[in-house]
């Protein structure tokens, strides 16, 4: 079979959110028709679609978390919440008419590689109904953040209140009044605490280890602003490029030495002796290793909240789940009306978000089990032709905004696909030694970074390899990511 042209190669993105708009967006401008945007759920926007918890805000600067062909001049926030980034990524889809290639309620359950005909078979379930179709390239567009992690504590389905994860926030249920209990203090549990404390009776807050906050410097953005930024485009783009710059400077102490982050911790500390005067508060609230090596929060209503006289920080392991409440180490009973759980997703240690079989029926989930995520640049996998991942292993960022790394990404593999057809070249397939000594040079740079510095997060696997985060500038990734090396790759005719 020759060659599909790009008018005719069947393409298929997993996923609708950032990554997958961002994908089809370019896809359509290199003159690709023949993609197809497959989304489990029944409307787009990834984890802004899915995070609607009380509070839900980004930690990056709205002027850079946005697209960089799509400059939006009207950020109501220097940090924008939740609707607004859902309403942006409608109107991403709905401008550049890629919303018109997205199949919803339709989820991928399992993509084979068929060798003898060179094309992907993904087994999808649409409506309650089971189909296969066909892609000459697939683009798992899903992300790291999407499958909600329930702790693992014994007793959690005897419990006979109401439990619910933040990523799957049950606005139906009443807060008002009731006895809740908050597990875990990640990104997500700073921004709803605040803003349903003032609601509940009583919160018990679970916390395993005090994350390191610093004040969010939120504020609206000024009709002024907006009016520069509407009519003077130019003025975006500088505010754009300086809060990148200012951003990516974080780099130098995460992983370029360590030690420069001690004036931000004696920073952060100070801010929470300013906020918690009590000292057995603030004792447990101060954390127990380095800046960074966990995810930095910003948050300026976290510690007021935790003041409040209907708020206790418990920080004995929690024993069981029973039916009305929290067993503690201790042996203490915490009776409860409520359990919201804050404790982030499932990235290492489980397999790949749906069932990939390469050639050779290589399991990609068995072998991500077995030595942990791996890629290479977070795109390319060995033994998968014509297969890529967004925000992959080893992409996620601890310092500078993800949008610029998805859109280096799309760079990436709109490259490969121009090889495809340069070449006329049905698939193209990394070679393995390529992976692994480009995860090998990873490994060899992570050890000097802050997130090896002894603290143990969901960065990595349980036996501590860093499989999730990038240990380099942005700027190195971009540079890597703008070309394809057509010798790293075998290619089938």
């Amino acid at each position: 079979m020759p060659s599909p042209r790009s008018s005719d190669m069947r393409i298929a993105i997993i996923g609708s959110g950032f990554s997958g708009i961002g994908m089809a967006v370019r896809l359509k401008r290199m003159g690709y028709t023949s993609f197809t945007i497959y989304e489990a759920a029944s409307d787009l926007g990834g984890t802004w679609r899915d995070n609607t918890y009380p509070g839900a805000a980004c930690d990056v600067p709205s002027h850079l978390y946005s697209f960089s062909f799509e400059a939006n001049p009207s950020w109501s926030r220097a940090f924008s919440h939740q609707e607004e980034i859902l309403a942006y990524l409608k109107h991403c889809a709905r401008k550049y008419q890629v919303d018109s290639a997205m199949q919803f309620n339709a989820r991928v359950t399992a993509a084979r590689f068929d060798e003898t005909r060179l094309v992907w078979l993904l087994d999808i379930v649409r409506n309650g109904v089971h189909e296969t179709v066909e892609a000459d390239a697939v683009i798992s567009a899903i992300g790291q953040l999407s499958r909600p992690a329930m702790p693992q504590i014994e007793g959690l389905d005897t419990f006979g209140g109401k439990i619910f994860h933040s990523a799957r926030w049950d606005h139906d249920y009443p807060l008002d009044g009731r006895r809740v209990a908050v597990i875990g203090t990640g990104a997500s549990a700073i921004q709803f605490i605040p803003q349903i404390q003032p609601r509940v009776a009583q919160m018990l807050l679970f916390q395993r280890t005090a994350p390191w906050i610093m004040p969010k410097p939120d504020k609206p953005v000024s009709q002024r602003a907006r009016w520069f930024f509407t009519h003077l485009p130019f003025t975006q783009r500088c505010v754009r490029s300086a809060i990148y710059w200012q951003m990516e400077s974080r780099g130098l102490g995460f992983f370029v030495n360590p030690k420069l982050v001690n004036p931000a911790m004696k920073f952060a500390r100070s801010y929470l002796e300013r906020r918690v005067k009590d000292p057995a508060l603030r004792a447990k609230l101060t954390p127990d290793f380095t800046l960074g090596c966990k995810r930095v929060l910003l948050s300026s209503d976290y510690y007021p909240a935790l003041r409040q006289p209907n708020v206790e920080v418990l920080t004995t392991p929690i024993r069981n789940i029973v039916h009305d409440g929290i067993v503690t180490a201790d042996g203490t009973h915490h009776a409860v009306d409520a359990i919201i759980c804050g404790t982030g997703f499932q990235v290492n240690d489980v397999g790949a978000p749906f069932d990939v079989t390469g050639l050779g029926g290589v399991d990609l989930g068995a072998l991500w089990l077995r030595d942990g995520p791996e890629a290479y640049l977070g795109t390319s996998i060995a033994g998968f032709p014509n297969f890529f991942i967004m925000t992959g292993p080893n992409t996620i960022l601890g310092h500078n905004s993800m949008i610029y790394m998805i859109e280096s990404q799309v760079q990436y593999i709109a490259e490969c696909l121009r090889e495809l057809q340069r070449r006329g070249a049905r698939t193209m397939n990394l070679r393995a030694d390529v992976q692994r000594a480009f995860n090998a040079s990873l490994q060899r740079d992570m050890q000097n970074t802050v997130w090896a510095s002894g603290c143990h997060s969901w960065y990595q696997t349980k036996s501590g390899k860093i499989t999730a985060i990038w240990p380099r500038f942005t700027f190195s990734y971009r540079r890597r990511t703008r070309r394809v090396r057509g010798s790293e790759y075998t290619f089938s005719l």
